[in-house]
């Protein structure tokens, strides 16, 4: 059997959106080629961002890309959202270098994923290894595989991997005809106070929701104040930079929704999410103005509404968030696969994990009771 040779690339750019994509396929926008040279070209990542671009490639018999990880060499765990600083902190106090490590993950984007980029599915395996290889040749404390869909989390096990769990909200399309056929499946208490909120939340202002062509630089600018005051706030400073909104504007066209809430013809808050194949995905949120329930109306019911219009099953909404559930957002486990070399560090990390999925198993069974929807 041959061997399968992995090389390096300097970015995503490397390829062509065509050799890419034919890795990555269409369901999931944040993988593709057009966000995440988006990333580059905007230099959101690379330079001094602490994320280097280091995609790693198997090609095919025909010479084209047959297998790709989204690599990135990371010099801190910002924009990850899967937490790991208690284990830097631990390596480092034992004399050891955790940076930089091997990310494998679609930059600030905590969105379930394909991780192994597989135009040939027995590629698996050999792309790990690869992931592995680059590891250890470096000399690289760990490799981490973050927001990796179920599907392919036994790749990862079978390959002696750590898999770590954690929890999502997502909204589910039951079918539902409109926003009043979901509301009709909550229980009543529920459903008159997901009415209030909307009601209070909309009062005085005009909801417009924009696609492609119709969303023009002067949206953008409008959602990047919006953002930069969310990003300062939340994190320190904003990961993507203003160049960023243009360039996913330009290459992802009618896959990127904005939802902006005018008053007077003026945006005071908005939402950008990114539609996928069957998936509505809730990224980055923002206001100049301060309107109870306005997150809520712009973030969760509009992307359902939307999600409804479009026949899409899923709404995602981001990270963390147990107020989403009184919105009829329901507790989903998500995946991470972690690689470390030193064999007592990985017994630590290894007890860590498993302690922490006990106590998620739990916790996700607590939530579970706490939808919103008619028992019965």
């Amino acid at each position: 059997m041959t061997t399968a040779v992995a090389r390096i690339l300097s970015g995503v750019a490397a390829l062509s959106p065509d050799q890419w994509d034919a890795c990555a396929g269409t369901a999931n926008p944040f993988v593709s080629h057009a966000f995440l040279s988006a990333l580059e070209t905007s230099h959101s990542v690379g330079g001094r961002s602490g994320w280097t671009p280091a995609p790693i490639v198997i090609d095919g018999p025909d010479g084209q890309p047959a297998a790709i990880a989204p690599a990135y060499l990371k010099a801190h765990s910002q924009g990850e959202y899967v937490f790991d600083h208690g284990w830097a902190d631990a390596w480092e106090r034992a004399g050891g270098r955790y940076y930089p490590k091997l990310q494998v993950a679609a930059p600030f984007s905590p969105v379930p994923g394909p991780r192994l980029l597989l135009r040939d599915p027995a590629l698996a395996p050999a792309l790990i290894a690869a992931i592995e290889a680059v590891t250890d040749q470096n000399a690289l404390s760990s490799a981490h595989v973050t927001f990796v869909t179920p599907d392919q989390v036994p790749h990862f096990e079978a390959a002696g991997w750590l898999i770590r769990e954690g929890v999502q909200f997502h909204w589910r399309n039951d079918g539902y005809a409109s926003f009043d056929d979901f509301l009709d499946a909550l229980a009543s208490r529920k459903r008159k106070a997901i009415r209030k909120e909307r009601a209070a939340a909309v009062e005085g202002l005009t909801i417009r929701h924009l696609t492609g062509a119709d969303i023009r630089p002067e949206h953008w600018d409008a959602f990047w104040t919006f953002y930069q005051d969310t990003g300062s706030r939340k994190w320190g400073q904003p990961y993507l930079t203003r160049a960023a909104f243009d360039r996913i504007g330009e290459r992802l066209g009618d896959k990127v929704l904005l939802i902006l809430a005018m008053r007077e013809g003026l945006p005071i808050a908005g939402a950008l999410n990114l539609i996928g194949a069957d998936t509505l995905y809730g990224r980055y949120w923002g206001a100049t103005e301060e309107v109870p329930f306005l997150h809520f109306e712009l973030c969760y019911y509009q992307a359902i509404d939307a999600a409804i219009a479009r026949g899409l099953s899923t709404v995602e909404a981001g990270a963390q968030g147990e107020h989403k559930l009184a919105r009829g957002y329901a507790p989903v486990p998500t995946y991470s696969a972690h690689y470390i070399p030193h064999p007592a560090f990985r017994r630590a990390v290894a007890e860590f994990v498993t302690r922490e999925r006990e106590a998620m198993a739990a916790e996700s069974e607590y939530l579970g009771e706490l939808t919103p929807f008619r028992r019965g």
